[in-house]
């Protein structure tokens, strides 16, 4: 009996199931079950078949027959589980016993079925499964956040329009499709594009930046797409292109707006195709490699004026993340200057943190240059300051007068410490989280005990 989409369970086109089975009626039923529960469904009929898949595709999951063809189902639960330990692994026969399912999940086997099923105990077993691997997966990107600096993968700050960045980022690190991210130069976007690969089921796959407004056209094709030995002088050996050697992971296209039209049309055709022709060759390269493009330019503008082709925007254009300039989010200044105190201060001549003087002037400034000039600016003023604090002589002179419009420098020039820093970040967070301390002691990059011992000791609401 087919299955409506959806039925019995939430949609859901992130998760992949692959169907280990050599009957093609037990795989039909499968991927109806599996297809309701929003699961995207592969097929291998043999043993040898299903390891070429998990090791050629992202599969999440696997649903194996135990008297397969070719070795057999708790052969092939060896061989994955070597190989994939994450992966789970529910296997299924028609000779079913206590014993064949206690040795099954000795060997690692996430679930037993018993063949014939009804539909109700495999959706229930596909259901919990999912759950399973939903959890492990949240789990792992919040160790990651953990692990980092504070904010989210490399990216600082906790204001609203971070938080719903980090969240978009969150959901589309789960899924392979395209992304475009658009932001101004030093906004992070190259952050965001590692946070996507890293925080995916394919971050131990590669991934591969080019900067394609850094190198000359001719060399960004034989660097994309490789060439074969005697394209050109000095290739005396074939070289494979990033296209082809991100293969299962994620290539960023920085500044994509930056490629010339012939080289658009190529990458178009090579994302449409999947599959590459070296420079200098004739063979075609099959290609499995998911693209995450970033640009500081208006595309809407380059496609009115010729420049960039609509065809490749679409097709990089299924989800676009807009970064916003530093000016815009400008209450994680103080999060940004503690986190770069702590990064470039030298521990033989620590720096207990800004004048009030200095963090005005930091904060009425409007960063053309966002928060790389943000960073710059404070590690210039360790490299270059002599005390224990920095004042408003150690930052750039064009921040060193009151910006038009400013409040007036207070007459007595006040020590604002990293203690008072942390303490403001650490308040700035929670009520913008409207007291949701678990998830400020994930987005400062602490554990949940760590906040609470801090908030004691500030003396701020627990």
């Amino acid at each position: 009996m087919a299955l409506k989409p959806g039925e019995g369970g939430p949609a859901r086109s992130d998760l992949v199931l692959l169907v280990a089975d050599d009957d093609p009626a037990v795989c039909a039923v499968c991927r109806d079950v599996a297809e309701a529960l929003g699961l995207r469904v592969l097929e291998a009929g043999t043993t040898e078949r299903s390891v070429e898949t998990v090791d050629r595709e992202r599969v999440d999951l696997v649903l194996a027959d135990l008297r397969m063809p070719s070795g057999g189902g708790m052969a092939l639960l060896e061989r994955l589980k070597q190989a994939h330990p994450q992966l789970e692994v529910i296997l299924m026969t028609g000779y079913g016993s206590v014993e064949t399912a206690v040795e099954a999940i000795k060997r690692g086997a996430y679930d037993y079925l018993a063949k014939p099923f009804h539909l109700d105990d495999l959706r229930a077993k596909l259901q919990h499964a999912v759950k399973e691997l939903e959890l492990t997966s949240e789990n792992r990107i919040l160790r990651e956040q953990a692990r980092g600096q504070p904010g989210f993968g490399g990216l600082i700050g906790t204001s609203p329009k971070m938080q719903r960045i980090y969240k978009l980022i969150l959901k589309v690190s789960q899924s392979r499709h395209p992304v475009l991210i658009v932001g101004e130069s030093g906004t992070g976007k190259e952050l965001v594009a590692r946070s996507i690969h890293f925080l995916g089921p394919n971050r131990d796959k590669p991934f591969l930046p080019v900067d394609c407004a850094g190198l000359v056209p001719t060399l960004i094709e034989s660097e994309l797409f490789g060439y074969v030995k005697g394209a050109f002088t000095g290739a005396g050996r074939s070289k494979p292109g990033l296209l082809e050697m991100a293969r299962g992971g994620t290539l960023f296209l920085d500044e994509i707006a930056e490629l010339s039209p012939d080289l658009q049309a190529k990458l178009l055709r090579a994302l449409q195709e999947k599959e590459i022709k070296p420079v200098g060759g004739t063979e075609r390269v099959p290609i499995e490699v998911r693209v995450v493009a970033a640009t500081n330019r208006d595309l809407d503008q380059a496609i009115r004026d010729g420049r960039f082709r609509q065809d490749l925007y679409y097709r990089l254009n299924v989800v676009t993340i807009k970064l916003p300039p530093l000016r815009e989010r400008k209450s994680d200044i103080p999060l940004l200057v503690h986190t770069f105190l702590e990064r470039f201060s030298d521990p033989a001549r620590p720096v207990g943190g800004l004048s009030e003087e200095a963090m005005a002037r930091l904060m009425n400034s409007d960063w053309p240059g966002n928060v790389r000039e943000l960073e710059n600016v404070i590690e210039r003023a360790l490299a270059l300051g002599a005390g224990p604090v920095v004042h408003t002589v150690d930052l750039p002179s064009n921040l060193q007068s009151p910006a038009s419009g400013a409040s007036p420098a207070p007459p007595r020039e006040g020590i604002l410490p990293l203690r008072e820093l942390e303490k403001r970040a650490i308040l700035q967070t929670v009520e913008e989280l409207g007291g949701d301390k678990l998830l400020a002691a994930r987005l400062l990059g602490i554990g949940k005990t760590t906040l609470y011992r801090k908030l004691k000791e500030y003396e701020l609401e627990a």
